[in-house]
C-alpha cells in the first residue's frame, strides 16, 4: 500500500463545531452587551453564569486533542475508534455485510466525550453506506441495526474485512462521515464525528484477539481494543 501517509488534522475545536460555536458566541455576547448597556446588573451576571456554562460544556463537546497512535508496527493492531465505554463484548449475526457470525465490540459516548471518530485499523476503504433509522438510547442491543447509523466497511493490508458502524443516539441526530469508498485509511485519521451521545460498533472475524473488557474506558486513537486473527489460506 506504499508509504503510511498520516493525513492528520491538527485541530484542537473540531470544525463540526465551527458554526455552534460561532454563532452561540455571538448571540450570548450580543444579549450580554444588551444587558450591561441596560445596567441590569444582576439578569447580566444571571444570564451570563447559567449560558456561559452552557457553551462551555459545547466548547468541551467539540473538543478534538491531536493524537498519535504510539506503535509504529500496526499489522493486525485494532484501535478504539472513540473515546467512551465498553458496553457490547459478544458474537452476533450479521447479515447485511458477511452472513455470518463476527465479534462485536460496541463503545457508548457521553455527551462529555470526545466526539471525534477515528479509523480502527489500516487498509482500504471497501464501502461506505449511510442507512436511516430510528434514535434508540445508543447503549441498548437494538440500536445496532434499528437506529440511524453510517457502515464504514475496511479491508486490510492483510485482506481482513473490518466493519466500523457509527450509531446516531436519543440525543444524536447528526453523523458525519469523512470516509470514502476506494481511498486508503490509516489510524490516526478522522473517520468521522458524530454529535451528542452515540456509540460506534466494530465487527471482527472471529477468533480475533479482545483486549479489552466490559465497562473499561478508552480513549480513540490509543486504545488497543482487539488483535486481528489470521485469515486462512
Amino acid at each position: 500500500m506504499g508509504d503510511k501517509i498520516r493525513k492528520l488534522k491538527k485541530i484542537r475545536l473540531h470544525r463540526e463545531g465551527t458554526d455552534t460555536l460561532v454563532w452561540g458566541f455571538i448571540v450570548i455576547a450580543a444579549v450580554a452587551l444588551l444587558l450591561w448597556r441596560l445596567d441590569a446588573k444582576l439578569w447580566f451576571w444571571l444570564f451570563m453564569a447559567i449560558f456561559g456554562t452552557l457553551y462551555a460544556i459545547v466548547v468541551n463537546f467539540f473538543r478534538c486533542p491531536v493524537r498519535y497512535f504510539p506503535l509504529e508496527d500496526t499489522e493486525g493492531i485494532v484501535v478504539a475508534p472513540a473515546d467512551g465505554k465498553v458496553v457490547v463484548i459478544e458474537e452476533v449475526e450479521e447479515t447485511e455485510y458477511f452472513n455470518d457470525r463476527r465479534l462485536m465490540i460496541s463503545i457508548f459516548m457521553s455527551p462529555f466525550n470526545v466526539h471525534a471518530n477515528w479509523f480502527p485499523v489500516d487498509g482500504q476503504v471497501k464501502s461506505v453506506k449511510h442507512q436511516n433509522g430510528n434514535f434508540h438510547k445508543a447503549w441498548l442491543p437494538k440500536a445496532s441495526e434499528e437506529n440511524e447509523r453510517a457502515d464504514v466497511l475496511i479491508t486490510t493490508p492483510d485482506g481482513v474485512d473490518v466493519l466500523c458502524r457509527q450509531i446516531a443516539g436519543a440525543m444524536a441526530r447528526r453523523i458525519v462521515t469523512y470516509a470514502k469508498e476506494g481511498e486508503d485509511c490509516y489510524i490516526d485519521e478522522h473517520l468521522g464525528f458524530i454529535k451528542l451521545g452515540s456509540r460506534v460498533d466494530v465487527y471482527l472475524p472471529l477468533g480475533s484477539e479482545v483486549l479489552v473488557k466490559m465497562g473499561q474506558k478508552t480513549v480513540g486513537d490509543q486504545t488497543v481494543i482487539a488483535k486481528l486473527a489470521r485469515p486462512r489460506n
